[in-house]
């Protein structure tokens, strides 16, 4: 809680504005010392650009930044670290190729001269690993740690710089529920020690554990400002979004039909050439939902890019009603019917620097539709991607504008209109909501539920249980490569899903 009435950081009017689009609008917003602040909002609404304006990141245009009492001016990152405040993106800024010890001390001067003082520098971190509970090995390479330990190294980073403001930005998006209780618990250390923690987030019941105070954002700004202790997941999240969301999806029966991906003793090595898929089987029907949960890292990438064609198993058939398509090959899942959602929207499913309508179109753009000796048939091609973005409500300048000016939830929008234009037989979703508002969650479970109800058969891959409960038929779990067990979402517990997602049969 906060222990004093005296903000740590104070933001007076900030106004930001990106050519013709205002992203922060006369917003003021206080932090205080000892306290966990959440930062909610739509995807879009304006929370990362507020928090990316007091880490030095973007300079306002409009406003003023109080840190510690003073006036800030922050030109560069650099200038908010010297004045105590650090970030944590969902993006992690690490080099790969360094050790923890080198990502921790870029940009310092610890050393004696020309030489770093790598000893003290260790000593250092070894007392902040033991004192916040953040064990890494100093010495590992940060292209071997697993997504929740390169966070540890995001957030040692910020206390080895002694941040008193520490900006966690979807800190929970990629983190096991394991991993998301220490990090809850680091940020309470902090917090008792006086510093103060702005967390962004999309998942209610998080932020409902751990903050002690909600700021709402909505359309660039300030809607709302409540104590953890005096609302509910329900309000805020009405708030966030302007409208009332449904209480519970409508799942409509519908009796599977025939299989439509088959998965037989599928074998497949993940990038440091270890065995990730161990023999797999795996059936999804037509009409059905078949959900996969289970912690990252157990084969849950590898199997999804096994599905997209762009990892060549080492062994085992995959078929499309009955088909088999020619492993390692996108293009022959593609002209299968294979609708493909891969988990990583910016690195994997889109080409950020094209156009909206040029992502729209990357996967049929040679198909005769669109394409006839040679010739591209744009008046099709303008008329297919506008009724595309009608169609999903894709909030975008035009067809025309470039994939990288949208906001995560649309940028997952044109990935599922792209894939689900030409009515796939199977689709293959791959963490389909991580990231988004509830509203863009809202959205995208009912395509699913309606892909369903078409007659495509789905394989949903989630590490989001409730998601899994919300939207499956059956309910299957993947631990180091091996299915642990399948059962239908009516008899499921999940108390047994998590048994089974630890690697316990019993």
């Amino acid at each position: 809680m906060a222990t004093s009435q005296k903000p740590i950081a104070s933001m007076s009017s900030i106004t930001k504005r990106f050519l013709d689009v205002t992203a922060n609008n006369d917003i003021d917003f206080n932090l205080y010392p000892g306290e966990i602040c959440a930062l909610l909002g739509e995807n879009g609404a304006g929370k990362t650009t507020l928090m990316n304006i007091l880490f030095g990141y973007y300079a306002c245009d409009e406003g003023e930044i109080f840190i510690k009492g003073e006036k800030a001016e922050l030109s560069a990152p650099r200038d908010a670290i010297s004045r105590g405040v650090g970030m944590v993106r969902q993006h992690f800024a690490l080099v790969p190729s360094q050790t923890v010890l080198e990502n921790i001390i870029i940009g310092t001067d610890y050393g004696k001269g020309l030489f770093l003082d790598l000893k003290s520098a260790r000593t250092k971190l070894l007392r902040l690993q033991k004192k916040f509970g953040l064990q890494v090995d100093p010495d590992a390479r940060v292209w071997t740690l697993s997504v929740g330990e390169q966070q540890k190294v995001e957030i040692l980073k910020a206390l080895y710089r002694d941040v008193d403001i520490l900006i966690m930005d979807e800190p929970t998006a990629v983190l096991a529920p394991a991993e998301t209780v220490e990090l809850f618990n680091t940020l309470k250390s902090m917090v008792k020690e006086g510093r103060s923690v702005v967390f962004i987030s999309h998942k209610l019941n998080e932020v409902m554990e751990i903050a002690d105070r909600v700021v709402v954002l909505r359309g660039g700004r300030v809607v709302a400002g409540r104590k953890t202790s005096e609302t509910n997941i329900k309000e805020l999240a009405n708030l966030m979004v302007g409208r009332d969301l449904l209480e519970r999806l409508e799942k409509k029966k519908v009796r599977p039909g025939k299989p439509v991906l088959e998965i037989e003793n599928l074998r497949a090595l993940n990038d440091k050439k270890l065995l990730a898929l161990k023999g797999l089987n795996l059936v999804v029907r037509k009409n059905e939902i078949l959900g996969m949960a289970g912690i990252s890292g157990n084969g849950q990438r590898e199997l999804s890019e096994a599905l997209f064609g762009t990892r060549d198993p080492i062994g085992g058939t995959i078929k499309i009603n009955g088909e088999a398509p020619r492993l390692g090959s996108p293009v022959s899942f593609i002209r299968l019917k294979m609708g493909r959602i891969p988990e990583d929207r910016i690195e994997t499913g889109l080409m950020m620097d094209l156009s909206v309508e040029e992502n729209l179109i990357l996967e049929n753009h040679a198909t005769p539709e669109f394409q006839r000796f040679g010739m591209m048939n744009f008046k099709k091609i303008h008329q297919f991607s506008e009724d595309l973005i009608g169609a999903y409500s894709i909030m975008t300048a035009g067809r025309d504008a470039v994939t990288s000016s949208l906001s995560g939830g649309n940028l997952q929008k044109v990935m599922l209109a792209r894939e689900l234009a030409g009515r796939p037989a199977v689709v293959v979703a791959s963490q389909p909501t991580r990231g988004l508002d509830v509203g863009a969650m809202e959205y995208i479970h009912q395509r699913i539920l309606q892909e369903k109800e078409r007659g495509a058969g789905v394989l949903l891959i989630s590490e989001d249980l409730d998601e899994i409960f919300a939207l499956s038929d059956r309910i299957t779990v993947l631990y180091e490569g091996v299915i642990m067990g399948d059962v239908p979402v009516a008899e499921a517990s999940r108390e047994q899903i998590g048994l089974w997602m630890s690697g316990v049969t019993k």
